[in-house]
């Protein structure tokens, strides 16, 4: 067993670091979503790999007959709803649309994402200056983390950080 006081790797890294394919596959989402690194994009990918995982098993079970594919379907529902929440799937979503996503649309949920799609930032990359020098709030709590993951009810609630200089700047405007 590891270290208590160490966190745990939440991503994996490629078994192949140097595959040309992979590479320039990655590099135009690092730049689009303005992210720090390749690692902020193999965590994405090692979430979007574990909802996959999932689905895939509860596809398996669901058509089981007697409790075990009862289970399997309440545990789909439970799967969907938590995607659904977080804004990644519609409301009326099935299994085979978990294995539809893609790394992108866990990617379109970052905090830094949609700070610049709402247009309170002017570039993806000043977006992510904002939250990290905690000018942006959800909810009116101050996040300082770019990857926060930003659910569909907070989605409306994101804007600047009361005490921060585009707060008032924006109160002496409007």
């Amino acid at each position: 067993m590891g270290d208590p006081k160490k966190p745990k790797k939440k991503y994996t890294t490629p078994t192949k670091p140097w595959d040309r394919v992979r590479l320039e596959r990655e590099a135009p989402l690092v730049i689009k979503y303005g992210l720090r690194n390749k690692r902020e994009l193999w965590r994405f990918q090692n979430l979007l790999r574990k909802y996959r995982r999932v689905a895939r098993d509860l596809l398996a079970k669901v058509n089981f007959p007697g409790r075990e594919g009862e289970l399997a379907k309440a545990k789909a529902q439970q799967v969907i709803k938590k995607l659904n929440r977080m804004g990644i799937l519609p409301e009326n979503a099935t299994l085979d649309d978990i294995l539809n996503l893609t790394v992108e649309d866990f990617l379109e949920r970052r905090l830094q994402t949609i700070v610049y799609r709402q247009g309170l930032a002017k570039t993806i990359k000043q977006a992510r200056q904002l939250i990290v020098h905690g000018h942006i709030a959800v909810d009116g709590r101050r996040v300082t983390s770019p990857s926060f993951i930003v659910e569909r009810e907070m989605e409306s609630k994101i804007g600047y950080y009361s005490n921060s200089p585009f707060a008032k700047q924006q109160v002496t405007e409007g």
